[in-house]
């Protein structure tokens, strides 16, 4: 799992996220270091819909039409596997040093 769909996933563990919220919110908990864009992150979202890892609702805010997005209980699990390989790659690079 790429880094970036790993982040998305765990910052939607907290709460039900529209889009630009996701990508904020996924930049503020790595500090800077992953700032998916719009290109990055709609093309996920898709792909996290379409596997059934999310759920997606229309809301509309101050008259303009929104997709959220909730994490469901498959994509806890999905979340929960990459946790474990990204920890044995943490571990393999701390072995090697």
């Amino acid at each position: 799992m790429s880094l970036s769909k790993f982040f998305i996933l765990s910052v939607l563990r907290q709460r039900p996220m529209h889009g630009y919220e996701i990508a904020r919110e996924v930049e503020c908990s790595t500090q800077g270091c992953c700032a998916p864009t719009e290109g990055t992150i709609y093309p996920v979202l898709r792909e996290f819909e379409q596997g059934r890892y999310v759920t997606v609702h229309n809301e509309t805010v101050a008259g303009r039409g929104r997709k959220v997005y909730t994490l469901t209980n498959k994509g806890r699990e999905a979340f929960a596997v990459a946790v474990e390989a990204w920890m044995e790659v943490v571990a393999h690079i701390n072995r090697q040093q």
